[in-house]
């Protein structure tokens, strides 16, 4: 069994940025931008954002931070949106989810000019995945896709069994895994109502828990010398630790682990990777590499 490590794959490839940023700088070139709205103060979303904001700087990015209190309303969210998108300065830039009942995720990820959709979550750049075409790809997808890569995991002709179908990776990580060039593999995508969901696990070279159900994939639905991606981190009740919980994947770590060929740890592997990949995609951003 090996880990997957993607703590020190994302420190590679920001380093990789921070390179080329530099080079861009000293050739008289615009700087990186990447904004972030963040509204009301869940925990999760401040430690990812603060995550966001430190990749920023390893890479070379300017940063900004657009903070709002959760009473904020829709029509002051979206016309935050509409500021972020006229300002030139501004490269790409993210709308922290989830984001409060009364306003609607959908409106508000639609209101994201394309071409700084820098999460990839946009129906342009969705559909434009789809098809194949540039676009910017949602970065926990593209982090797993990048990971297996840089590790030199074959992707190409393997089963993938995708546990998960949500629309920021189980859906765009099917159509990446499944694409030409890409990751040329045959997709399955499970979820909570696949009939012998333990057998079509069983069958994968590839599995990725991608469920948001802490420890849901177990030992008996892993075949010997499987590749297993966990995209989980549910906090859990943990007595024994100071802050009172501990992130939990979606795998049984402790019991998978020995069948497994490679396998990522929660934390760090995939969520170093999600991370990373905003950092790509705003570099391409500020390049104007994926749209002229």
């Amino acid at each position: 069994m090996k880990i997957l490590d993607g703590k020190a794959t994302a420190a590679a490839i920001k380093a990789e940025i921070a390179e080329e940023v530099k080079r861009i700088v000293e050739a008289g070139g615009k700087r990186p931008h990447l904004a972030a709205v963040l509204v009301g103060h869940d925990g999760g979303s401040e430690t990812y954002v603060n995550n966001k904001v430190k990749a920023c700087e390893v890479c070379g990015f300017e940063s900004s931070l657009i903070r709002f209190e959760e009473d904020v309303t829709e029509e002051e969210l979206l016309n935050c949106v509409k500021r972020l998108n006229e300002d030139d300065n501004v490269d790409g830039f993210i709308v922290q989810l989830p984001l409060p009942a009364h306003i609607s995720e959908q409106k508000v990820i639609e209101a994201i000019d394309y071409r700084k959709d820098v999460d990839g979550f946009h129906p342009i750049n969705v559909g434009r995945l789809m098809l194949g075409l540039p676009c910017f790809v949602s970065a926990t997808p593209l982090g797993i896709l990048e990971l297996l890569q840089r590790n030199n995991i074959p992707t190409k002709g393997k089963k993938c069994v995708i546990v998960g179908r949500s629309n920021i990776v189980g859906k765009p990580l099917a159509t990446l895994m499944m694409q030409k060039g890409y990751g040329d593999a045959t997709v399955t995508v499970c979820h909570s109502r696949t009939a012998n969901l333990a057998e079509e696990c069983r069958q994968a070279d590839i599995l990725v828990g991608a469920m948001g159900r802490p420890e849901f994939i177990t030992a008996e639905m892993v075949k010997e010398g499987a590749v297993v991606i966990d995209v989980g981190t549910t906090r859990v009740k943990d007595e024994t630790r100071k802050s009172g919980f501990r992130l939990s994947g979606d795998v049984k770590y402790d019991e998978v682990a020995p069948k497994c060929e490679w396998i990522t740890p929660v934390p760090g592997g995939v969520g170093p990777m999600t991370i990373c990949m905003l950092m790509l995609n705003t570099l391409a951003a500020g390049k104007h590499t994926y749209y002229k």
